[in-house]
């Protein structure tokens, strides 16, 4: 049987999804978008005076929830399925969006580049248990108006996977949408097969702001994927309890699927988010607290009451270093949050409060991915009834190594990880150099790249993406980017 975690039950979920739509109906949600809130009002919200806050009724969130689908599926560059957000199907991706680099050799954090994220595109082309690249961070080597879109086309042209991204900019939604039909060839094969999810983040308190509402409603006319990435910060901009923070994210993300839905009914999407407590210590937002992974599960189990596919930022680390605190957060948020179910689990790479990406830390996370596919396929019974014949055979040969059933059974029931983690005894791993983790790493995500063959997207196609980008840049004032010299 599938291990499985939950930490509320459906009474609770009840209460918690109540009190959510009590604040959406009696406080309601401020919308600085005057046409996203034209979207709500046709269909009969309440407008105040301000016109900006927004009152939903519980018909409008029954209308919304209603066409929400519960579940889609995303497809890499060359149109094959990569993802099933079904049930408890569980993907993992790249934490998405740092603004520093960890120097594979130096050991410092820094600005990242368009070298940089190529690399990164080429590695994720090797790591087996993520799923999904993600746009993991933000080249500082071009200008920050195109810098959204320039992330993608960079994903797009070196890597096959499908793509976790997002918007800057309202302009920059227009661009990350004709990268993606150049590539898939037309509208309607992108809404057949959609290649990206964008995240849309709502602001905390009950609040959106122009741009991400403005992302949210051209995502749904385009039919293209949202994750809904609700905030709270518990104690600070949100109760401090789980369940008020949960009643909070709740409401925050049910405006979001009804501003979709109103938009485009069907719409796909993901009931997600990336809140944190707040340790008034060092006022900091640490994702990777225990109390922060349990609001992830939460939520997550509030998504699944209300029939709707999960995500979560729940693997990653507020370390500064690949060190013993990065995999022990991340080890355990990625474990809780694969038991949760969590169908689109963000983070593996990240450190620092998700403002640094690390690619040693990519390879060691892949490994922690692993480990947690190998713990939901549980503990099934392989030819072990009867079990006389397996002992008399051991006790004969005083050893099982080369008996049928192990050979049978080898492969499916131990994980054997890749050379970054060290499983040799202390005496063969003085033989070999006593290479510490970092080094390990190091020389895996350099085998990996090394080894990363060319994107099998059509040449044509390559061709396309870099004038549109090109074009792009020129738009800004950029008549060379640094993708070309690569």
């Amino acid at each position: 049987m599938r291990p499985t975690l939950r930490f509320l039950d459906d009474g609770l979920i009840s209460r918690i999804v109540d009190q959510a739509r009590e604040l959406l109906q009696t406080l309601g949600v401020a919308i600085h978008n005057p046409e996203a809130v034209a979207v709500l009002a046709d269909h009969g919200a309440d407008v105040d005076p301000s016109g900006e806050r927004v009152r939903l009724s519980g018909a409008i969130v029954d209308r919304a929830l209603e066409t929400a689908p519960s579940s889609f599926a995303l497809y890499d560059v060359l149109g094959n399925r990569t993802h099933d957000f079904t049930g408890n199907e569980v993907h993992f991706t790249p934490g998405s969006s740092a603004i520093s680099i960890l120097d594979g050799e130096t050991g410092e954090i820094r600005k990242p580049t368009t070298a940089d994220y190529v690399r990164y595109a080429k590695l994720m082309k090797g790591l087996d248990h993520l799923a999904s690249q993600s746009t993991a961070f933000v080249p500082a080597d071009v200008p920050e108006s195109i810098s959204d879109s320039y992330r993608l086309f960079l994903s797009l042209l070196f890597c096959e996977k499908p793509v976790i991204t997002g918007a800057f900019t309202v302009e920059g939604f227009d661009v990350l949408r004709d990268l993606q039909l150049i590539v898939r060839g037309s509208a309607e094969e992108l809404t057949r097969k959609p290649l990206a999810v964008l995240s849309c983040c709502p602001t905390s308190p009950l609040a959106w702001s122009q741009v991400t509402s403005q992302n949210v409603v051209d995502c749904a006319r385009h039919s293209i994927p949202v994750e809904f990435i609700a905030m709270p910060l518990s104690g600070l901009v949100a109760p401090v309890t789980v369940v008020g923070t949960l009643i909070q994210h709740t409401a925050e993300t049910l405006s979001g699927v009804v501003l979709s839905q109103l938009a485009n009914p069907g719409a796909p999407m993901l009931w997600g988010g990336a809140p944190a407590i707040f340790d008034i210590r060092y006022e900091t937002t640490p994702l990777g607290a225990l109390e922060t992974m349990m609001i992830d599960c939460g939520y997550a189990e509030v998504g699944k009451f209300l029939g709707l596919p999960t995500q979560a930022y729940a693997s990653q680390s507020d370390a500064k270093q690949l060190d013993a605190q990065a995999g022990l957060e991340t080890g355990m948020g990625a474990t809780l949050a694969a038991l949760a179910g969590i169908n689109n689990i963000a983070g593996p790479g990240m450190l620092d409060f998700v403002a640094c990406q690390s690619l040693e830390k990519l390879v060691v996370d892949n490994e922690i991915c692993g480990m947690t596919f190998r713990l939901l396929e549980g503990i099934r019974p392989r030819e072990d009834f009867p079990a006389l014949p397996l002992f008399q055979e051991l006790l004969r040969d005083k050893h099982l190594i080369i008996a049928d059933h192990t050979r049978r059974h080898l492969r499916d029931e131990i994980r054997f990880p890749g050379p970054t983690i060290d499983r040799a005894n202390r005496s063969r791993w003085m033989d070999e150099g006593g290479v510490p983790l970092r080094k390990r790493a190091a020389l895996e995500v350099d085998r990996l790249v090394a080894e990363a063959e060319p994107s099998a997207l059509a040449e044509s196609v390559k061709g396309e993406l870099v004038r549109r980008m090109e074009a792009e840049g020129r738009r800004v004032g950029v008549d060379h980017l640094p993708s070309r010299d690569l």
